[in-house]
C-alpha cells in the first residue's frame, strides 16, 4: 500500500526530531544560564537577543518552505535538506556553547553572530524536516501514528540532552584542583583552594549543595561576602583562595566540586553535536517521499501564499503553536536557573529533566490513543487546560519540597508533551485541506508555521524571562542579585507560563477541522491520487 509505513521509517523519522532537540532543547534550556552565568551576559541583554533573533524568522521561514516545495532531486524535496544541513547545524549549536574571550561588546556581536545563524540553519533543517512526514503518507491516521514515533524522538532527543549536559560540564570542567579542608565544628569548615592555571569563571559548592559559602577574606565587601551556597570567581594559576563553609557535617575535599563552566559546556556540546549529525544522517538514509503535489499543478508563489492566509486552520495553528511554544519555553528555560539558585542544586535539574522527558514520552504515546477517542482539537484544549493549571502548582512549593517539586512538573509535562504531537500532526491536516479546497498542495509553506511557532514563541519565552529576572535585578555572577530574584523566578516556574497556556486553549477552541470533515478529506484526496 502507498500509505503504508514500516516501523523502521517511523524509528528512522524519529530519530531526526531526536537530533533536532538535542539543539533545539539544548538552547531552550541552557542557553539562558550559559549566556548570564558563565559568558556573563545581562538578563535585559539577553531577553532582548532572543526576541530580535526570533523577530526575523516568519519571513526565513517562509522563503525556506517556499524553497522545499520547489527542490527537484532524486532524493525528494525535503530529504536533501535533512542530509545538506546535519553537519552545519551541528558545528553552529557548538559555537553557540563556545566562550571566547572577548570585551563586553564583542561577547554581544558574538551571541548575536552565532544565535542568528543558528535559527537561519535549524530553519533550513527543520522545516524541511517537519514537511516530510506530510508526504511520507496521505493517511492522516497513519500520520498520527508518525507524529507520536516523532515526539517520542524529540523527547529522547531532549532527554539525552537534558539529562547528561549537567553531568559532562562536571566532567569536563574539572580544573583539577588542590583543595584543602581544615575543621572548625561539627557544621564549620575552612576550606583553601588553588588550581595550576588561569580559570577565569570557575564555581565552587558542597557535593550536596547545601552548606553556606562565605568568603575568608578580609579585602571582601559586606555584600560580596553575604552567606551563599556557591560562589562563581575567577582563579589565578596557584593562588589559594579560601572560603568558610557551614552547614554541613562530614565535608572532605572529595565533597568540594569546583568547575570551570566554560570548558564543559563547550566540550560537552561539541560531543553532543556529533550524535546530532549522526541521528539526521540516518533519518535521511530510512525515510522516503510518496506523496507528491498533483502533476498538473504549475509553480505559483502567489497562488501559494494566497492558498496560505485563506487557509483557516493553518492560520490558527499558527497562532497556537506561537502560545504553545511560548509555554513549553518559559518552563525548559527557567529549569536550571530554578533549582540552581532556589533549590541550590543544579545536578538534581538533571534529574528533574529527566523525568519530564520520561513523562514526555508517555505523553507522546497516549496521544495516538487519546486523538482517537477525543479529536484532535478537544484533546489540544483539554491538554492545554490540564497541564496550565497543574504547573501553577509549584509557586506554593518550598526549597524543600522536592517530591512536590517533582510530582508537579512530571504531571503537567505528561499533558504538555501532547502539545507538539497534536501539532505537527495538524499541520499535514491543514496542507490536506489546502489541497482539498484549491487544489494544489503547498506542504513546505504550510510547515513553515511549525518552525516559525517553534523559534518566535522561544524568542518570545526568553524575552519574558530575561525581562522578568531583570525586574528583579538578577545577575548569575552576583550572589546577592541572585538572592534578590528568586520572586522573580517563582513566578517563571509557576503562574506566568500558566497564564499563557490556558490562552492557548482559548484559541484552540476556533479549530475548525473536525474527525470527520478529515476522514471525508482523505478519502477525496485518496480518490484523485489515484486517478491519475
Amino acid at each position: 500500500m502507498k500509505d503504508k509505513v514500516s516501523i523502521t521509517e517511523k524509528i528512522g523519522y524519529a530519530l531526526g526530531d531526536g537530533a533536532a532537540n538535542i539543539a533545539w532543547r539544548g538552547v531552550a534550556t541552557f542557553l539562558f544560564i550559559f549566556y548570564t552565568d558563565v559568558f556573563g551576559l545581562d538578563p535585559a541583554t539577553v531577553g532582548v537577543l532572543f526576541l530580535v533573533a526570533r523577530s526575523s524568522d516568519g519571513i526565513s521561514d517562509i522563503v525556506m518552505g517556499v524553497i522545499g516545495d520547489r527542490t527537484k532531486s532524486k532524493f525528494g524535496k525535503f530529504r536533501p535538506w535533512i542530509l545538506w544541513t546535519a553537519i552545519p547545524l551541528a558545528a553552529i549549536l557548538s559555537l553557540l556553547f563556545t566562550s571566547p574571550d572577548f570585551n563586553d561588546t564583542g561577547k554581544i556581536i558574538y551571541a548575536y553572530a552565532t544565535y542568528i545563524l543558528f535559527t537561519l540553519i535549524y530553519t533550513a533543517n527543520n522545516i524541511p524536516y517537519g514537511a516530510l512526514m506530510a508526504v511520507m503518507t496521505g493517511d492522516d491516521k497513519v500520520r498520527t501514528s508518525i507524529g507520536s514515533f516523532r515526539m517520542v524522538g524529540a523527547f529522547g532527543g531532549g532527554m539525552l540532552v537534558q539529562g547528561v549536559l549537567l553531568f559532562l560540564v562536571a566532567y569536563f570542567g574539572n580544573i583539577n584542583p588542590d583543595i584543602g579542608v581544615d575543621k572548625l565544628d561539627e557544621t564549620k569548615f575552612r576550606v583553601e583552594v588553588s588550581a595550576p592555571v588561569d580559570v577565569s569563571n570557575v564555581n565552587i559548592k558542597t557535593e550536596d549543595g547545601m552548606a553556606m559559602f562565605t568568603w575568608d577574606d578580609d579585602s571582601k565587601t559586606k555584600e560580596e561576602n553575604t552567606p551563599t551556597h556557591s560562589k562563581s570567581f575567577s582563579v589565578e594559576a596557584n593562588k589559594s583562595y579560601a572560603f568558610i563553609v557551614d552547614g554541613e557535617a562530614n565535608i572532605d575535599a572529595d565533597k568540594i566540586s569546583i568547575i570551570d563552566q566554560k570548558k564543559g559546556y563547550g566540550n560537552s556540546m561539541y560531543i553532543l553535536s556529533v550524535f546530532l549529525a549522526l541521528f539526521m544522517f540516518i533519518t535521511f538514509y530510512t525515510t522516503r517521499e510518496r506523496v507528491l503535489p498533483p502533476k498538473d499543478q504549475k509553480s505559483d508563489l502567489v497562488k501559494d501564499l494566497k492558498d496560505l492566509v485563506t487557509n483557516k486552520p493553518w492560520l490558527i495553528l499558527l497562532g497556537m503553536g506561537l502560545l504553545f511554544n511560548t509555554y513549553n519555553s518559559i518552563k525548559q528555560g527557567i529549569v536550571v536557573i530554578y533549582f540552581t539558585h532556589y533549590l541550590n542544586n543544579q545536578l538534581l535539574a538533571a534529574s528533574f529533566l529527566v523525568g519530564l522527558m520520561l513523562a514526555s514520552i508517555v505523553g507522546a504515546i497516549m496521544t495516538t490513543y487519546l486523538s482517537k477517542k477525543f479529536g484532535k482539537r478537544n484533546l489540544f484544549v483539554y491538554a492545554l487546560i490540564l497541564s496550565g493549571l497543574v504547573n501553577i502548582l509549584i509557586i506554593f512549593c518550598s526549597s524543600e519540597d522536592i517530591e512536590a517539586i517533582f510530582t508537579i512538573g512530571i504531571v503537567s509535562e505528561l499533558f504538555a508533551a501532547m502539545l507538539p504531537t497534536l501539532f505537527f500532526v495538524m499541520l499535514g491536516d491543514a496542507a490536506d485541506y489546502s489541497e482539498f479546497k484549491n487544489g494544489r498542495r503547498a506542504t513546505g509553506l504550510i510547515y513553515s508555521a511549525g518552525s516559525f511557532a517553534t523559534k518566535f514563541g522561544g524568542g518570545l519565552a526568553g524575552a519574558i524571562i530575561g525581562f522578568v529576572l531583570a525586574r528583579f535585578n538578577y545577575d548569575g555572577q552576583d550572589a546577592v542579585a541572585i538572592n534578590g530574584a528568586i520572586p522573580g523566578i517563582k513566578m517563571l516556574m509557576s503562574w506566568i507560563p500558566a497564564i499563557v497556556a490556558l490562552v492557548a486553549a482559548g484559541v484552540m477552541m476556533l479549530y475548525p477541522l473536525k474527525q470527520k470533515t478529515l476522514d471525508e478529506v482523505t478519502l477525496e484526496l485518496n480518490a484523485r491520487r489515484a486517478s491519475e
